[in-house]
């Protein structure tokens, strides 16, 4: 059985109590990232997801800046297709783990927003994405671990005599964490992920993908190699009619534009359009404690856990019951949320899953 692991989310685009509220913006800055990071290792997270949207603050630089300015949480950034060479990708991230101490996990993401690639002048379709995607991974595996230098001949890339210093410090390196709900994004969980993340969805459901996923990863002989996970986000506060009003509170005054972005920006993306699918099939509440409001102005992880931590506790555990041992949460303010969550859901966690949580 798998430790229990939790990771929280740096906004580096800013933060809010209420979207379509000027007053209740936070902009973006190193003192947002500083209170976000410190409250997310004091309440036991163990890595930190950095975004890397277009409105996002350059996720590399703000990894390393934060693995400097803290003491054990891990950054997880993303590896994207297209965007670095795979070599000197390979470099900056053992140099990176070398530097930190240990400190660093990698992000496999496609691109969610088919506009929004385009316009950082990432060319090829989704499709071909993964395909890019997958030689960039092995190329990455084997410069971490080949003796010698690399030959590498794929459609998109050829490498002769390629070699790199430093070697990762976590051996044999860094760990990958995927999320996505499409077949492509599957199999690449299969043939190369730590963790796959899910997006919200049904326990029952997660339950089966984990068995199809498993299945797929026998084909790579990496069956008992790959571990699972939920994208979520948490509305917890200590009676559960104040969590409520926080929910509501959050989206009740969004625009219709916000409305309708999430809507067409990211109709290519099969994970958002599941998410999107719940929420027109169940409303506003999945399952008790469960809600899909979220899903109006924010793309990805839409679907919210919300309650008293008791309730919130217990949603979570139903995931680690149907086969998750990975949880990348986030909420709003997200410095006071991380803070929430240590305070009053982890320790019930730890109590209900002896042994599974580190100190």
């Amino acid at each position: 059985m798998r430790p229990l692991e939790f990771g929280w989310y740096l906004p580096t685009h800013g933060d809010t109590t209420a979207y379509g509220v000027m007053e209740a913006q936070v902009a973006g800055s190193p003192e947002l990232c500083d209170r976000v990071v410190q409250a997310a290792e004091k309440a036991g997270f163990e890595y930190l997801l950095i975004p890397v949207g277009s409105v996002c603050w350059e996720a590399w630089i703000t990894g390393a800046f934060m693995a400097a300015r803290s003491a054990k949480i891990k950054p997880l950034i993303a590896a994207r297709p297209g965007y670095i060479n795979p070599v000197l990708l390979a470099k900056m991230i053992s140099t990176f783990d070398q530097m930190s101490g240990g400190r660093i996990c990698i992000n496999l993401i496609a691109g969610q927003n088919e506009s929004e690639v385009e316009g950082e002048g990432v060319r090829y379709a989704k499709e071909e994405r993964y395909a890019l995607m997958e030689e960039e991974v092995s190329i990455l595996k084997a410069l971490w671990t080949t003796r010698g230098p690399v030959n590498f001949q794929g459609k998109f890339h050829t490498l002769s005599g390629a070699h790199i210093r430093p070697r990762p410090l976590q051996q044999p390196f860094p760990k990958f964490y995927l999320g996505g709900g499409s077949r492509q994004a599957w199999e690449m969980s299969a043939k190369h992920s730590d963790v796959h993340l899910f997006w919200g969805d049904l326990p029952e459901r997660i339950a089966a993908n984990i068995v199809e996923i498993r299945n797929m990863a026998r084909a790579h002989d990496r069956e008992n190699d790959v571990g699972f996970g939920m994208r979520l986000q948490v509305i917890c506060r200590e009676d559960e009619k104040d969590a409520w009003e926080a929910a509501d509170i959050l989206v009740r005054n969004a625009t219709e534009r916000q409305k309708q972005e999430m809507k067409t920006l990211y109709n290519k993306s099969a994970a958002n359009q599941r998410v999107q699918q719940l929420a027109r099939e169940h409303g506003d509440l999945l399952l008790p404690h469960r809600w899909t409001g979220i899903t109006k102005v924010r793309p990805g992880a839409g679907i919210a856990v919300v309650g008293n931590p008791a309730q919130c506790a217990d949603t979570l555990q139903q995931f680690i019951d149907a086969g998750c041992h990975s949880f990348c949460l986030s909420g709003y303010l997200h410095d006071e949320e991380a803070e929430r969550f240590g305070r009053l859901i982890r320790p019930i966690l730890a109590e209900n899953n002896r042994g599974r949580l580190a100190a």
